[in-house]
């Protein structure tokens, strides 16, 4: 719950060109989310709200980020549009998982490393903004992470899709 309400808080510092504190809400906000997974692993304290809401959180932070960074033009328009369009891809499975009883599918290693190499790519793209060796630094690796990351990104698209179709199949048609 922390890391939504942390959203709109850094869309509005990044807006307002408050880059450090928008830095700091989201390696706040990663350290959020990886600590409320070991705490959720460790004291079994895993829930469906949970496994819906954590994906739910990541997928609004990343689009929020994404929008802030293009409207101040650290990250190309189409880096928005390849991200979204996957995401409105596995939106569009939904009715058809829902159709055959299936709620949405759990989230895959690949989705999960594809997510977490975005965040980790968007405060590093933020910080290459910073002119001399760090910024320069910070643009070359935060490119890495998101090519790394939209790869992944489709790749778990599409391991979502298979395995959409895979249970459509089991159920036959309806």
């Amino acid at each position: 719950m922390l890391r939504l309400a942390l959203v709109p808080v850094f869309a509005v510092l990044i807006v307002a060109g408050h880059d450090v504190w928008a830095l700091a809400v989201l390696a706040f906000s990663g350290f959020t989310d990886w600590l409320d997974g070991v705490l959720a692993r460790r004291l079994n304290q895993v829930s469906k709200l949970g496994q819906m809401l954590d994906p739910a959180a990541d997928r609004l932070f990343i689009l929020v980020t994404l929008v802030c960074l293009a409207w101040r033009d650290v990250v190309p328009w189409w880096l928005l549009a390849v991200i979204v369009a996957r995401d409105v891809m596995l939106i569009m499975l939904m009715p058809v998982l829902a159709r055959h009883g299936y709620g949405p599918l759990e989230v895959s290693f690949a989705g999960k490393a594809g997510t977490f190499a975005l965040l980790y790519a968007f405060p590093l793209l933020l910080l290459a903004e910073t002119p001399g060796t760090l910024g320069a630094v910070a643009q070359v690796t935060g490119w890495a992470f998101t090519w790394w990351g939209i790869g992944l990104y489709w790749l778990a698209g599409v391991l979502y899709v298979a395995q959409t179709r895979r249970l459509v199949a089991a159920d036959g048609p309806t």
